[in-house]
């Protein structure tokens, strides 16, 4: 669970920011929790490998977000140089903490039951841990760097990216590619990491791999520019708003372009995911807070915003829950042991769905009963702060 719990005045908060970063968390646990693996909506799906679903703009999405509160949360405690030290420190721990909680939802059950197995085959790269990673370097560079200087470290670390993966030969292969086994990054994750700590869907490489942080960072400092935009007080709404569409639309089609010669790729984090996937993000929030910040609709907002305020607890409490539910053994009548999960998707859904609508019903149910939980939350001005 995360470290502290503080009441806030939720209104003191920009809310077009939490209404972008709730549709973001909801999406996110409505596509990790399908009532059947084997029948999902072709969008509700991760791209097979080059490509990109609106599945595969969720962690993006919210990388950009986690840049753009860096810019919100110390924007103005970075003025004195004399705090940059504490700052740093305070965002370290907060991404230790991140990290341990990743690491802790890959232990979780199996630690209980086979401690030892369970250390020895633990995932050590996860969302977490990349988020923690992307947390903290934004937020070094945020403090220490002006914009200019975050602008070019950003193209840098895009321009880095692709040249070692299409440039540097591949040790034991003997050239650069960008296959899933035999690319750069999973070649690095091997070596360092070892085949038993990554992705145990595919042993050989991990879509949250070493290598792909580096321009998941550029995905952070992304987020991190347009948050410093979105707060400058020089300038009016409409030069905020015609700005940011405009940067979000140049962005887009310059990741567009640059998949012809290094293809959109989310496990990869390929430089062109970053900009196609920045500047889509970068509409999506320039749209939420012209509709909302400055137009003053609300209406139909406080589902997202309770989601919002409460992302990173959400996410924890959804894997702990959905990793019991499949741990629990139960015995059908005919015999048959199953999960609870299982149990129960199979009594309320698949008598009365299709097979792909029914793990729908079930993904929404999941998502509904958390809402729950996160309006009770937000009613009593509870958020959980890591």
């Amino acid at each position: 669970m995360p470290a502290s719990s503080q009441l806030k005045t939720v209104n003191s908060r920009l809310r077009s920011l939490d209404v972008f970063r709730g549709i973001t968390v909801a999406a996110m646990i409505l596509v990790n929790n399908p009532g059947d693996w084997g029948h999902i909506y072709a969008p509700l799906e991760h791209a097979e490998w080059n490509g990109c679903t609106p599945t595969d703009l969720i962690f993006p999405f919210f990388l950009f977000i986690v840049g753009v509160s860096i810019s919100y949360a110390l924007g103005n405690k970075k003025e004195n140089p004399t705090d940059h030290s504490k700052l740093i420190w305070t965002a370290a721990k907060r991404a230790m903490i991140l990290f341990a909680l990743g690491v802790f939802g890959s232990l979780f059950p199996k630690v209980f039951t086979e401690p030892v197995e369970a250390f020895q085959t633990v995932r050590i790269p996860g969302i977490l841990q990349r988020i923690a990673v992307v947390f903290f370097i934004s937020a070094v560079l945020f403090i220490k760097t002006n914009t200019k200087t975050q602008f070019r470290i950003m193209i840098v670390l895009l321009a880095g990216y692709w040249a070692m993966m299409t440039f540097i030969p591949v040790p034991g292969v003997g050239f650069a590619n960008l296959e899933k086994e035999t690319n750069l990054g999973a070649w690095l994750d091997r070596v360092l990491l070892t085949s038993s700590h990554l992705w145990k869907n595919s042993i050989t490489w991990d879509p949250e791999g070493i290598l792909g942080s580096i321009p998941s960072i550029a995905t952070g400092l992304f987020g991190v520019l347009i948050g410093t935009w979105l707060k400058r007080k020089d300038k009016n709404d409409a030069e905020k708003i015609s700005w940011m569409f405009s940067i979000g639309v140049l962005a887009t089609i310059l990741g567009l372009l640059w998949d012809l010669n290094f293809p959109i790729n989310k496990a990869l984090w390929t430089s062109s995911y970053v900009l196609y996937t920045g500047g889509l993000a970068t509409i999506g929030l320039a749209l939420c807070y012209w509709l909302i910040d400055v137009q003053g609709y609300k209406w139909g907002t406080k589902p997202f915003v309770v989601y919002g305020v409460n992302a990173i607890t959400v996410f924890v409490l959804s894997v702990v829950i959905a990793k019991s539910l499949n741990a629990i053994q139960v015995k059908m009548t005919d015999g048959k042991i199953v999960s609870a999960k299982t149990w129960m998707y199979e009594a309320v859904y698949t008598p009365y769905f299709s097979p792909v609508n029914a793990s729908l019903a079930g993904a929404l149910t999941f998502v509904l009963i958390w809402l729950g939980i996160l309006w009770w939350m937000y009613n009593k001005k509870i958020i959980i702060k890591i």
